[in-house]
């Protein structure tokens, strides 16, 4: 047995700095459970110093969450500590994360501070960490481009102080492999009292190498990786779990590491989030994109019909892509859809069942085939309604649209028992319909975002729809619809953004 590498998932947190992402306490509570059956050692559930909602997201994952360490980030700074102790109070295994920039550039232009003042605040807030929490990771901003030597010096004193795990993050992307492999062996061979500190890595992707980084920096000797479902985060994002898991797995005879992920889960937990986030997976993704393991080619295809492994390196059913048996059609019951639940590891709530069954029978008798990503979105949708109360429900629309003439749209939507009628002009048969909308509640909320996606091929795919609107103050809200018709699947999304603004307050601790 080699090694085992700590996977450390940070989806919740840098994966929701992904431009347009913003995730509610729900949200963040579905991607904690598939996190925790996925088998991460980590979960970076928030920074709960950031807001309120962060607060009470990492307090519920902390309360509900059992199995993987639940982390909440902090700056160096007692406010930040304090507020992620409080939240981490319930966790079953807690640890505090600490980052501080250590790059001259990062001092000079941001922090403003000397290398002795950024030492002095490491110790101090380490420390504090440390009698708060039994577990602390410290974590160098912009490590990569940091001078070594003043990164051992950093860490050294994060050590002293009570870091168990020190992090070297490649905030920007900057790193190649030789070079992030170099500086890992030069800091585990600088840092005088490193003894059992276990060393992570955080890579970002701006170059397109944070898993190969993250790889070459595990091959060096670091024993937990920082990533994310699907590749999440700032910028071009982070160093994908996905891909690095499998290629440990897939290249053991050249790593020879260990890792406690159940992989078959990959396929499922990277559907999960794409539905949550709405960032979509690319088709050509490694590992749990569409085309992962689809060969097009005839000489591929004689290839793998002869033997899978001419062309496949690794099997489908190792990332969970198996084939399903249970087919659905409008004669099929609620019993068989909630066993084809079980089959797509969807697990929810009795009402988010029945609703999603109740949808799924009006598709299907307009639709013949209803595939699994059809349940899925389905689901998804009645996911996002559930915790909506007395909020408005579409009723009907009419739209008048064409080349030469105005569009036109006639909304109705219903609320409390009372129906509301209102005519709304645009660009298009979609403007309309959202003017229309804007005219019933009385607000003129902005469209950021639109977004739609086709569910499944052919004419009568369901087409999903996400928007986010703003409202005078600039609070923004983002919603979900899905439909075989278009405009209503957007009409439906605007409205579940709207229902969304009403409960804006949910931050119940």
């Amino acid at each position: 047995m080699g090694r085992r590498i700590r996977i450390f998932d940070t989806t919740l947190r840098d994966g929701e700095q992904t431009p347009g992402v913003n995730l509610n306490i729900s949200d963040k509570l579905r991607i904690a459970h598939v996190l925790a059956g996925l088998g991460v050692d980590v979960i970076e559930a928030g920074f709960p110093a950031s807001s309120q909602d962060d607060f009470v997201a990492v307090r519920r994952v902390s309360e509900q969450i059992r199995g993987p360490v639940i982390c909440a980030l902090a700056r160096a700074e007692e406010r930040d500590i304090r507020r992620a102790a409080e939240a981490l109070e319930k966790a079953e295994k807690s640890r505090i994360h600490i980052f501080i920039a250590s790059s001259d550039i990062h001092l000079q232009y941001k922090l403003k501070m000397t290398r002795e003042q950024v030492r002095a605040r490491t110790a101090a807030s380490v420390r504090l960490a440390r009698s708060l929490c039994a577990d602390v990771q410290f974590s160098a901003e912009d490590a990569s481009r940091s001078d070594p030597a003043f990164l051992c010096e950093l860490f050294e004193t994060a050590i002293e102080n009570g870091a168990s795990t020190v992090n070297i993050a490649d905030t920007v992307g900057y790193a190649v492999p030789d070079e992030f492999a170099a500086l890992i062996r030069r800091v585990m061979g600088g840092t005088r009292n490193l003894g059992d500190t276990v060393v992570s890595v955080h890579c970002h992707n701006d170059l397109g190498m944070a898993t190969a980084n993250s790889l070459a920096a595990l091959m060096a000797g670091a024993g937990q990786v920082e990533c994310t479902l699907n590749g999440l985060g700032e910028r071009a994002g982070n160093a994908a779990a996905e891909e690095i898991v499998m290629a440990l797995q897939t290249r053991h005879d050249l790593f020879g590491l260990e890792h406690g992920v159940d992989t078959r889960m990959f396929s499922r937990a990277s559907k999960t989030v794409a539905s949550v986030t709405g960032v979509y997976v690319p088709q050509n993704k490694p590992v749990v994109g569409k085309n992962a393991f689809v060969h097009d080619a005839g000489i591929h295809q004689h290839g793998v019909l002869a033997n899978p492994l001419t062309y496949e390196i690794m099997t489908p059913q190792s990332v969970g892509l198996t084939g399903t048996g249970l087919a659905l059609g409008k004669l099929s019951g609620h019993h068989a859809f909630e066993e084809k639940l079980s089959e797509l590891g969807l697990v929810v709530d009795p009402a988010v069942s029945l609703a999603a069954f109740n949808a799924f029978k009006d598709l299907a008798c307009r639709k013949k085939d209803v595939s699994d990503d059809d349940v899925r979105a389905l689901v998804e949708e009645a996911v996002y309604d559930s915790h909506i109360v007395d909020g408005y429900e579409l009723d009907t629309f009419q739209i008048q649209s064409g080349n030469r003439m105005q569009a036109m749209a006639l909304v109705s939507l219903s609320r409390k028992g009372e129906k509301f009628t209102e005519t709304g002009a645009g660009e298009g048969p979609i403007d309309a319909s959202f003017n229309a909308i804007n005219r019933i509640v009385g607000q003129d909320f902005k469209l950021l975002f639109y977004n739609i996606k086709a569910v499944t091929g052919g004419t009568d795919a369901l087409g999903e729809v996400r928007v986010r609107i703003t409202d005078a103050a600039g609070h923004e809200f983002p919603g979900k619809g899905v439909s075989t018709d278009i405009i209503k699947s957007s009409i439906r999304a605007y409205i579940n953004a709207i229902n969304r603004s009403m409960i804006q307050g949910d931050t119940g601790a």
